[in-house]
């Protein structure tokens, strides 16, 4: 059983996903209690590997107006991504390649009251392809509400 936090649905939108990747989340004070009360953002998010580890940048993760002055974590800094070296080694072979980009599609509590992140190995979309995708969608959503009418006998 894992709770959503917040997701990141133009990253749906923007991008093919190839494939999907969990990792843990180095996070600093009350950045868990602010997520818990939804106060995360993921839209502009993206993942980069610098000097061999994998970081989120971009992430809006707002404070707590109790938090201490002292002790309040930057609301858009780069966190820290926790996977194996031969994952991360796959990714930076797969990102070299032209196109492809690592992008955060949402964070969840696990099993174990836990933080992690969703992150996917994806492929940018070219405008004729989101427009293709927003076609499709719209017709499986007349198809679904046309479906109810026969049901219901109108």
């Amino acid at each position: 059983m894992m709770k959503e936090l917040t997701k990141n649905k133009k990253a749906w939108h923007n991008f093919t996903i190839i494939e999907n990747f969990e990792a843990g989340i180095v996070l600093k004070g009350s950045e868990v209690k602010a997520l818990r009360m939804g106060r995360a953002n993921l839209k502009d998010s993206f993942c980069r590997i610098i000097k061999g580890e994998l970081f989120l940048l971009n992430a809006h993760i707002s404070f707590l107006e109790n938090t201490n002055a002292f002790f309040r974590p930057s609301e858009n800094g780069a966190r820290k991504l926790l996977m194996h070296k031969k994952e991360i080694n796959r990714l930076f072979g797969a990102v070299s390649k032209e196109g492809m980009a690592i992008v955060a599609l949402s964070l969840y509590l696990n099993d174990k009251n836990r933080v992690k992140a969703r992150i996917a190995l994806a492929k940018g979309k070219n405008l004729h392809d989101k427009r293709e995708a927003l076609k499709r969608k719209e017709a499986e959503r007349e198809a679904q509400s046309a479906m109810k009418r026969y049901a219901k006998g109108y």
